[in-house]
């Protein structure tokens, strides 16, 4: 029996739309063999909204377009477990975890031993864009981006010691579909300039350490603004200021907000609570590291 722990991730990071993730230490686990049929089972958070049914669950439904793919259909029948820590349409990528996991189930049972980068490509396809399963492959922070050859292409960075980042977590859920409804189809160039911007200056900010640059350096004008009416608070959380708080950042296409401070100011995501409290919602404070190594792969003991 084989195991793949696949982290969460935070996509855009404020201005960085569909090009900037990071890798949080929360993880989705599958555990598989071969077996005589297909047999899933779940357990962990929100174990309840994860299908069992092989033809619904989106990691043996991945598995298996891989498999079609590759001109490879003769996919064993798999004994799955999933064990799941991600929260479910929170805006931490919990699909994108499952796709990876999906991606990973099919090299393991077909013996393709792909490595990373090809792993990362092949689910970047699925998913549409890179962000968040670059993250989920390669950890840390990442910046992605589709060429033009349809090639998924990625480069990974380091987290300054200085910062530290937590998730605020509230209790109700945000489709990433409706999410996405709200976007226009175009931007104007000022705006399109503004974020180009300030994503190369949150970039060096994060890798240098260079504090001054925030809160600019999160300040976004391609999705955030269109997605603020489906998170009660999202505006006074992105315009809180307090010594050792960076800034604030929807997690992907939300609800979840994402938080950073400088290191011994972790105090700073009570605020966000209290904004999230203010508009009748509880929420749960995630200090989760980054996630260095991005997925592990390793025989279960």
């Amino acid at each position: 029996m084989l195991s793949v722990r696949v982290p969460a991730s935070s996509a855009n990071l404020g201005p960085g739309f569909d090009a900037l993730g990071l890798a949080l230490g929360i993880f989705l686990e599958c555990r598989f063999q071969p077996a005589s049929q297909t047999i899933i089972r779940a357990r962990g958070r929100d174990a309840d909204q994860i299908s069992t049914d092989p033809a619904e669950n989106l990691i043996w439904q991945t598995a298996l377009a891989v498999a079609k793919d590759t001109g490879e259909n003769n996919l064993p029948p798999v004994d799955l477990e999933i064990i799941n820590d991600i929260p479910l349409g929170k805006g931490l990528g919990s699909s994108a975890a499952a796709l990876t996991a999906g991606v990973i189930l099919a090299d393991s049972l077909l013996g393709l031993n792909w490595k990373r980068l090809r792993i990362l490509d092949e689910a970047a396809r699925i998913e549409g864009h890179p962000d968040n399963v670059a993250a989920c492959v390669l950890g840390s922070i990442v910046a992605s981006a589709i060429d033009s050859g349809g090639v998924a292409r990625a480069v990974r960075l380091e987290l300054s010691s200085r910062f530290g980042i937590a998730v605020v977590v509230p209790d109700f859920m945000l489709p990433t579909s409706k999410a996405r409804s709200v976007l226009p189809s175009h931007y104007s160039k000022a705006d399109t300039v503004f974020n180009v911007q300030r994503s190369a200056l949150l970039i060096a900010a994060l890798a240098a350490g260079q504090s001054s640059a925030f809160p600019a350096a999160l300040e976004d004008r391609m999705h955030q603004p269109y997605r603020a009416a489906l998170v009660p608070g999202l505006d006074d959380m992105i315009k809180l200021r307090a010594p050792g708080l960076l800034g604030c950042a929807l997690s992907g296409a939300g609800p979840s907000i994402l938080v950073f401070f400088e290191k011994g100011h972790d105090e700073v995501c009570d605020l966000v609570r209290q904004i999230f409290l203010r508009h009748g919602h509880q929420s749960e404070v995630f200090h989760a590291p980054i996630a260095a190594d991005g997925y592990q792969l390793s025989a279960v003991q």
